[in-house]
């Protein structure tokens, strides 16, 4: 015999409950026979114009209602909290652990028995697997999808990346502002997230390489009618995993984070991936590290997409899309189940690459090795990363004296110095700007080339700092050092003038500086102020995780699948 469902705890009780439950629902013009024990599907919307990444969220939440219903359930839309990358101040990544907690006390709380999650932008796809997971009822991910191409002047241009380009050469007097303000227009072209490989695009690729959305999910345009499609049989494949009963933490075992780490080195993923995997991780039990994003370090980067490459996403959907980065991959892959049920290698059954400059050929990467370097040594204990396939190969083995901005703002006031002190060799290190520091761990990681470095047709240096930076950024920069300078981290005791070595090929990250000058300086260092004394910001710094762990809080590590068993009449 079937076990009740878990909606029948609102739904099917014959008393003041069940009454209250249904009665209630019903002013909305559901009929009796809705409420007869089929699966109540909640579909989890970050729908919002402050966030212009989601803004097709709305035609893709009745695509899988027509789904649901169509399969025999009974679909219910419901908003979280919305993170706009590009509108949010102080940073989007402040934020990402108020919308677990969102998502996952709204599915806790309400009577449904599986979930759809509709994401975009960076923060959401992220922030919604992790509340989904922590409480463990079926789940599938629908993602906005990417932009159209940027267009301009005949060309295509790529969001954030073309934009930091832009950006330079105005500051270098080799664009005007006149076509810096043009481009602007032709950037964002329609609805969607960044069509570069930015962090939304690398999310949405790993959650398809984890087997939590159904194939092709990454790549598609937002306005494709394919993803209007997709959704609709991801509405009905929801109602079926209600039915097997197929859960997140079916899914998400070992060999899918690793799987994850694969792709995304075969992407030419964001360095976003990092924190975001750790964090999803911590919330199912799975033990991942650091050391473990190493799996990826010998993968080949086979996507020719901006950041990285030359092409953009929209390219990428038409050349194959993921499945067909999983056919190339196939030796590598870890079996591993997925909201179909099989194994994530079904998922490559029949794909085929239609466009080989855009996904190369294992025969024929972009470049040979991609996958994210750990980096670890005296200035960085508990480790930090770069990403080598957006920076210059002859900067990832350095040793340069340096420059410290002691934080944001200063670093804001003295990088258009003329004479500010710093040579092309010189390695810049901002601090103050991890999770605990700005707060939130900003996307300023990229720090600008001084100007004056700009105007000599320097493009890229050594920088260094416990930030992160946007999916679509590049350059040889050196990210989430951990600890942090605001928690203690030896990045604090940097400075000016400071020698400090990388070497991606050895893994390190060295500040040449004596032990002894180092406890010296130790001993007399002090926190600076805290930033916020209320709200959600002050929970957030007293209990959010370092960079190694996640920036996850630490209540929140683990889950809770226990029933909701009071009533609230």
């Amino acid at each position: 015999m079937t076990p009740p469902r878990r909606s029948a705890a609102w739904y099917g009780k014959l008393d003041k409950d069940g009454f209250i439950h249904r009665s209630w629902m019903k002013n909305q013009g559901f009929p009796d026979h809705v409420f007869d024990g089929r699966p109540v599907i909640g579909i989890c919307n970050t729908w919002s114009e402050l966030t212009p990444c989601n803004s097709g969220l709305r035609v893709l939440a009745e695509a899988v209602k027509r789904g649901v219903w169509e399969a025999g359930g009974f679909p219910v839309e419901f908003p979280v909290t919305s993170l706009g990358e590009t509108q949010m101040k102080p940073t989007a990544m402040l934020f990402r652990n108020l919308l677990a907690m969102d998502v996952e006390e709204c599915i806790r709380a309400y009577g449904m028995d599986g979930v759809v999650l509709l994401g975009g932008c960076d923060k959401t796809t992220p922030g919604q697997v992790m509340g989904a997971a922590s409480v463990d009822l079926p789940s599938i991910v629908v993602s906005a999808g990417p932009m159209l191409n940027g267009k301009w002047r005949g060309r295509d241009i790529g969001s954030g990346t073309d934009v930091w380009k832009f950006s330079e050469a105005v500051r270098a007097g080799d664009m005007t502002l006149a076509d810096f303000m043009a481009a602007e227009s032709g950037m964002s072209r329609s609805a969607g997230v960044c069509m570069t490989m930015g962090t939304a695009s690398t999310m949405a690729a790993l959650v398809e390489a984890m087997g939590l959305a159904l194939p092709t999910n990454a790549a598609l345009p937002a306005v494709d009618a394919r993803r209007t499609a997709l959704a609709h049989l991801t509405g009905r494949r929801i109602v079926e995993m209600v039915e097997e009963d197929l859960k997140p933490s079916d899914i998400l075992n070992r060999a899918a984070f690793e799987n994850a780490i694969l792709v995304n080195a075969a992407v030419g993923g964001s360095t976003n991936a990092v924190v975001h995997l750790l964090a999803i991780a911590g919330r199912v039990g799975v033990d991942l590290t650091l050391a473990d994003f190493e799996l990826g370090g010998d993968i080949p980067l086979l996507v020719n997409c901006m950041p990285s490459g030359a092409y953009l996403m929209e390219d990428f959907a038409y050349a194959g899309g993921v499945p067909a980065v999983l056919a190339q991959l196939r030796d590598q892959l870890r079996p591993a189940r997925t909201v179909l049920g099989g194994e994530i290698a079904a998922y490559a059954e029949g794909a085929e690459i239609f466009n080989d400059d855009v996904i190369r050929p294992v025969s024929n990467p972009v470049k040979p090795a991609a996958g994210l370097r750990v980096l670890r040594g005296n200035l960085a204990p508990d480790g930090a990363i770069v990403k080598p396939s957006a920076a210059s190969d002859a900067l990832l083995e350095h040793e340069g004296a340096a420059y410290v901005f002691e934080n944001i703002e200063q670093l804001k006031t003295e990088i258009d110095r003329d004479d500010l002190p710093v040579t092309p060799d010189t390695v810049l290190v901002l601090k103050g700007c991890g999770p605990k520091g700005y707060p939130g761990m900003p996307e300023v990681g990229n720090m600008p080339i001084p100007a004056k470095l700009v105007r000599a047709g320097v493009r890229d240096m050594v920088r260094v700092s416990d930030a992160r930076m946007s999916g679509t950024a590049f350059g040889t920069v050196v990210l989430h050092v951990a600890p942090e300078a605001q928690d203690g981290g030896p990045l604090g005791l940097v400075r000016t003038g400071d020698r400090i070595r990388l070497s991606a090929s050895n893994g390190e990250l060295t500040l040449l500086v004596e032990e002894a000058e180092l406890a010296a300086r130790r001993a007399r260092w002090q926190p600076d102020p805290p930033h916020y004394t209320r709200g959600y910001a002050k929970l957030y710094v007293d209990h959010v995780l370092q960079a190694d762990r996640g920036a996850d809080l630490d209540f929140l590590v683990g889950k809770d699948t226990r029933p909701v068993t009071r009533e609230s009449h």
